[in-house]
């Protein structure tokens, strides 16, 4: 099921400055969440594995089952929204996943992934958003006009920015002991700035749907371009101060401009 990957030589540099103990593995197969027999195989590449839980009151009643599973004392690795490389700090030492799905992508963007996942270990940021927002998340719920699943994807893109003002920073900064991961990072960044810039006059057009369009303008953050409202207001050092708190404020407000 897993097989231990060999990292080039820039992103094995980046791990051994942001995380030196990870391991690093391919899954043999696409996941959203391992299934619980195949996530416990991790348990062989380990010391211990240690299941993240969180209070069930954190949760409203109609949260999606999967995040109540992740949020309950289940071993639970992988969610929607995770995307291509997955890492857990619910075992000791880390692991980072890396999917067959990157099969095809450029290397160099599959090594920018990799050094991503590094860098958000480093970080000590939650590997998920229900440990960013807390006893709030019914809060974001409230003020989310979308249904269960449609919250989900906003609160998962919500966290996805609010960590990528944090590692854009060490992003940034790789110009000069790493440029080929530097260059991947802006190229990506480079791909999105059209699709991003769109966005508006898609969801005024019923293209996108809001949630979708939520997602792809936050995960442009960690690659500082520039955003258009009402998601500019993400990319701000008050959201990084302030975090969940920005985050539901910017939903209510957005949710009742929508709804005028």
């Amino acid at each position: 099921m897993f097989e231990a990957r060999d990292l080039s030589t820039p992103v094995a540099a980046i791990r051994d400055e942001h995380a030196p103990d990870v391991q690093v593995v391919d899954c043999e197969r696409d996941f959203e969440t391992l299934p619980p027999a195949q996530a416990e195989d991790l348990g062989l590449l380990v010391d211990t594995l240690e299941p993240a839980s969180y209070p069930a009151d954190w949760l409203p009643a109609d949260a999606p089952q999967l995040l109540a599973r992740y949020a309950s004392s289940d071993f639970t690795v992988g969610m929607p929204g995770d995307g291509s490389v997955v890492w857990t700090r619910q075992t000791d030492p880390p692991i980072v996943i890396v999917k067959p799905r990157v099969q095809g992508s450029p290397e160099s963007f599959i090594d920018f992934l990799l050094a991503e996942a590094f860098v958000e270990l480093d970080l000590e940021v939650s590997e998920h958003f229900i440990g960013f927002f807390e006893e709030t998340y019914p809060e974001l719920n409230r003020a989310v006009d979308l249904g269960p699943n449609g919250t989900y994807q906003v609160a998962a893109a919500l966290y996805d920015g609010w960590v990528g003002l944090q590692s854009r920073e060490v992003f940034a900064e790789w110009h000069g002991d790493h440029p080929e991961l530097a260059d991947a990072w802006q190229d990506a960044g480079t791909r999105l700035e059209d699709r991003v810039a769109g966005l508006p006059r898609a969801v005024a057009r019923g293209e996108t749907e809001f949630a979708d369009a939520t997602e792809l303008a936050c995960a442009a953050i960690k690659h500082a371009i520039e955003l258009p409202a009402p998601f500019a207001a993400l990319d701000t050092d008050a959201y990084r101060d302030h975090g969940p708190e920005y985050a539901i404020r910017w939903a209510e407000k957005t949710f009742d401009s929508l709804a005028e």
